[in-house]
C-alpha cells in the first residue's frame, strides 16, 4: 500500500526528509504573522502539496508543470510570510533533477532563480541584505542541485543498462558454452561410440566363425570404451588440444574398421597452425570422417591438404552415394560453426563423379610460418 502513496525507489532515502520538510513548512506558514488569512494559507499549502505529489510520481511535462506551480507558491509565501520558506525550494530542486528532458530541467532552474530574485524585489529588500543572508548560497545550491541529481540518475540508469547488458552477455556465454559442450560431445564421443558400435557388430559376426579375432575385437572395444571415459573427463574439464596428425591416425583406424581405405596427399608447404586452429580443424575432420562411415557407403576416402598465400584448406572426398536430401544436421552445423569461429568456411557438396567432398578453409595468419609437409 505504501508503494502506491510514495514511490518505492525513494522510500529509503527521501520519505523521512520529505515528511519533516513538509511539517516544518506547514508550521512556518501557519504560525507566521501576515495579512494572509488562515484559509488562504491552507489553500496555498494544499496547492503546494498537490504540486509536490504530482512531481513525485511523474518525469515528463507534468513534473515541470508541478515544479513551476510549487515554486510559484513558494514565491508567494516568501513575499507574504517571509524569505525563510525559500529554503524549501530544495524539495522541487531534487525532484526536478529526475526529469527525463534537459529542457525541462533548464526551465525549472530558471523558475528557481526567478523565485530568489522576485522575493527580495517584492519585499523591497536588497538581495544581499536579506533577513537570512545564507539564502545566497542556498540559491546557488538549488540551481546546481537539479544538475547534480540528473547526473546521478543518468549514471544510475547507465549502470542499470550495463548490468542488464552484462546479464545478457552472461546468458549468451552460457548458451554458447552449452552449444560447445553439445558439439564436443557429438563430435568426440560420437566418433568413439561409432567405432564401438562397428566393432561390436563385427565381433557379433566373428564370434562363431573366428573366436580368436572376435576376442581381439572385444579387447579393442574395451580399450575404446576407456578412451570414451577419458574423453568425457577431458570434455568436462575443458576442450583438449587435438593435433591433425593424431586425428589422421584415428580416422585411418575408423575407416579401416568400416572397410574403407584412406589416402592423404599434401600440396605445397603447410602453414604452422595455432593450437585452437588445429583443434578446430581436427574436430571438423573427425565429424566429416564419421559422416562418411555412417552415410556414404564408400570404399575409398581421399584427403587433400594444401595452402596458398592466404588460405589453408583440407578437402575430404569419398566415392560413396553422395549427399542425401536432408542437410544441415548436427555434424554439418558444427563444422560450419567451428570454421566460422576461425573466420573460415566449411562446404559440403556432391562430387561430379559420385561421392561427397567436404572442404574446410581457414585464413592463414600473417605471422604463420611454413612447416614441412608430412
Amino acid at each position: 500500500m505504501k508503494n502506491k502513496i510514495y514511490p518505492k525507489e525513494q522510500i529509503k532515502h527521501y520519505l523521512l526528509i520529505d515528511a519533516v520538510s513538509i511539517i516544518f513548512l506547514s508550521y512556518i506558514v501557519l504560525s507566521s504573522e501576515s495579512d494572509l488569512g488562515i484559509l488562504e494559507r491552507l489553500c496555498s499549502l494544499f496547492i503546494f502539496f498537490i504540486s509536490f505529489y504530482v512531481a513525485l510520481w511523474y518525469r515528463d511535462w507534468r513534473l515541470l508543470a508541478a515544479v513551476i506551480t510549487g515554486i510559484a507558491i513558494l514565491t508567494l509565501l516568501g513575499v507574504i510570510v517571509g524569505s525563510s520558506v525559500l529554503l524549501f525550494g530544495f524539495i522541487f530542486a531534487d525532484l526536478l533533477g529526475r526529469a527525463h528532458s534537459k529542457w525541462h530541467i533548464g526551465l525549472g532552474i530558471v523558475a528557481i532563480a526567478l523565485m530568489f530574485l522576485l522575493v527580495p524585489w517584492k519585499s523591497q529588500e536588497a538581495f544581499f541584505t536579506l533577513k537570512y543572508p545564507i539564502l545566497l548560497p542556498i540559491m546557488i545550491l538549488q540551481i546546481v542541485y537539479p544538475v547534480l541529481i540528473y547526473i546521478k540518475e543518468k549514471n544510475k540508469s547507465l549502470r542499470g543498462e550495463l548490468d542488464a547488458a552484462n546479464q545478457q552477455i552472461q546468458h549468451f556465454i552460457q548458451q554458447e558454452e552449452r552449444q560447445r559442450i553439445a558439439r564436443d560431445l557429438h563430435d568426440t564421443l560420437g566418433h568413439t561410440l561409432t567405432m564401438i558400435k562397428m566393432k561390436s557388430e563385427l565381433t557379433d559376426r566373428l564370434i562363431d566363425q573366428d573366436p580368436r579375432q572376435a576376442k581381439k575385437e572385444l579387447k579393442d572395444i574395451l580399450d575404446t570404451s576407456r578412451i570414451a571415459l577419458k574423453q568425457v573427463r577431458e570434455l568436462v574439464s575443458d576442450m583438449k588440444f587435438i593435433s591433425l596428425e593424431s586425428e589422421w591416425g584415428h580416422s585411418r583406424q575408423l575407416l579401416q574398421t568400416a572397410g574403407m581405405e584412406l589416402f592423404i596427399t599434401v600440396k605445397g608447404r603447410l602453414p604452422l597452425l595455432s593450437s585452437v586452429e588445429e583443434t578446430m580443424l581436427a574436430l571438423s575432420v573427425r565429424e566429416a570422417v564419421t559422416n562418411i562411415v555412417k552415410h556414404s557407403k564408400a570404399k575409398h576416402c581421399t584427403v587433400e591438404q594444401g595452402a596458398n598465400s592466404q588460405v589453408y584448406y583440407v578437402k575430404i572426398m569419398d566415392d560413396g552415394v553422395g549427399l542425401v536430401k536432408k542437410e544441415g544436421g548436427n555434424g554439418i552445423q558444427s563444422m560450419n560453426e567451428r570454421m566460422q569461429a576461425l573466420q573460415g568456411s566449411a562446404t559440403v557438396e556432391n562430387r561430379p563423379g559420385g561421392g561427397t567432398a567436404v572442404v574446410l578453409k581457414i585464413p592463414i595468419r600473417q605471422d604463420g610460418k611454413g612447416r614441412p609437409a608430412s
